[in-house]
């Protein structure tokens, strides 16, 4: 066996290995299930390809009642989670957790599959869930390559919603649409469940998925003190935190931010007592995790 390639470089325990070779060993998120209709709800779902060149792509969702009293369904982007490093909206715990938010909430879902860390170093999660959204919102005149989004997408009615590394992404995905703008789309909420934010801290997996990053403080990462938080382009927020989760008072933290930063939309905060990280997603059945559920589809209505 060549010693070369099996000497470990770098090892992150939980998430992924780098040996001397260049070869990276993910220690989750690695599975995958395929797109199709859901025999429980009668969901649909297919993936499609957002750019070629990058290969950056989605798992697109459509609800069983494609329309309602309002006409259009509306239409919510989400970013998962996995610390900008592992998983992948093909996971078969994001795939399920998508389907029931499209079947309990009647709404069409592109869940975003953005390149990982640290083959793809950040920022470039950020460029490619943005390079989603505009992908997305060049259907809002009905035109775009996708009919499933030209068809039953209601563009004045968008939510940005995301788990952990994917809160991050989306919160900043609503300042970069406050700055650079989207033709055609109302942004009509933001749900982060469980953000991953930093505390000011020195953090070595971050570091190392982020080389660039400014170590004095990057607003992308330390978002309760951007100055420009209060430009979030939504006039709701909902953030969701657990009790036992190491990352509760950083939820805590930018919820408070945010409230105070002169935004003027509305912020709500919610807490699973007894829970850690992402529980929903690990245990969707449990009573808390069922509760979280109908507090996400609640918000878009």
């Amino acid at each position: 066996m060549d010693t070369y390639s099996d000497e470990v470089v770098q090892e992150f325990p939980g998430f992924f290995r780098v040996y001397k070779d260049g070869r990276i060993e993910r220690f989750a998120g690695t599975d995958t299930t395929p797109p199709g209709t859901d025999a429980r709800t009668g969901v649909q779902s297919k993936d499609v390809i957002i750019d070629q060149e990058t290969s950056v792509s989605a798992r697109l969702y459509l609800p069983k009642t494609t329309t309602s009293s309002a006409g259009k369904l509306p239409l919510l982007i989400y970013i998962h989670g996995g610390a900008f490093c592992i998983c992948s909206p093909f996971n078969r715990i994001y795939h399920d957790h998508v389907n029931n938010v499209v079947h309990e909430g009647n709404v069409v879902v592109l869940s975003v599959n953005y390149r990982l860390a640290p083959e793809h170093p950040l920022p470039i999660a950020y460029d490619d869930s943005w390079a989603a959204v505009q992908w997305a919102a060049s259907h809002s005149m009905g035109s775009g390559p996708e009919p499933w989004l030209n068809d039953h997408a209601d563009f004045g009615r968008v939510y940005l919603a995301g788990d952990s590394a994917g809160a991050n992404l989306s919160h900043n995905m609503a300042l970069r649409a406050a700055a650079a703008g989207l033709d055609g789309v109302k942004l009509a909420g933001l749900v982060l469940i469980h953000p991953f934010f930093g505390n000011n801290k020195w953090n070595p997996l971050l570091d190392y998925l982020f080389p660039t990053m400014d170590k004095s403080g990057d607003p992308r990462i330390e978002a309760a003190d951007d100055p420009k938080l209060s430009t979030v382009a939504c006039p709701k927020v909902l953030v969701m935190v657990a009790g036992k989760d190491t990352l509760r008072d950083r939820g805590l933290t930018y919820y408070e931010a945010l409230k105070k930063s002169g935004w003027r939309g509305t912020a709500d905060i919610v807490e699973a007592p007894g829970e850690d990280h992402v529980f929903h997603l690990l245990n969707p059945d449990g009573e808390n995790a069922v509760a979280l559920l109908k507090q996400f589809v609640s918000f878009m209505e």
